[in-house]
């Protein structure tokens, strides 16, 4: 019995790289800092909010690498040596990725009150009927 990848099924032609983005996904990792909340802000537009209290906007970079959104931050080291009592907010260095469909795009991004919110948005193209023209070769 031959077992048929998901990518590889014949009704799904050129979706091959749907199994690369489902491996790509898992690989992510399933740390949980920092939360972060998705929401759909509209039928075409998304917002991610990342918790980065205590980060600033110098300390954080947005790329989009292949198609991957990817939130890095380090907290730059301070001058003067501080003494915790109890150290319980976390500044460690964080990478988040989240993979972008096609269309999706990066439409801004800003800190407020400690949430970092990356807005995003989906270009719909314009619907196209194509006519196939039959003919002998």
């Amino acid at each position: 019995m031959t077992k048929i990848t998901f990518g590889g099924h014949p009704f799904l032609l050129g979706f091959e790289q749907l199994e690369r983005l489902v491996e790509r996904t898992a690989k992510t990792g399933s740390e949980g800092y920092p939360p972060f909340n998705i929401e759909a802000t509209s039928e075409n537009t998304y917002r991610i909010t990342l918790a980065v209290a205590g980060f600033r906007q110098e300390d954080l970079q947005i790329t989009v690498e292949d198609r991957q959104l990817v939130v890095r931050g380090r907290q730059s080291e301070e001058a003067c040596e501080r003494v915790f009592l109890h150290r319980g907010i976390a500044s460690r260095a964080f990478q988040r990725s989240f993979v972008l469909a096609d269309g999706v795009e990066v439409a801004g991004a800003d800190v407020e009150h400690g949430l970092l919110h990356i807005d995003l948005h989906r270009i719909v193209p314009d619907a196209v009927v194509q006519t196939i023209r039959i003919g002998r070769k």
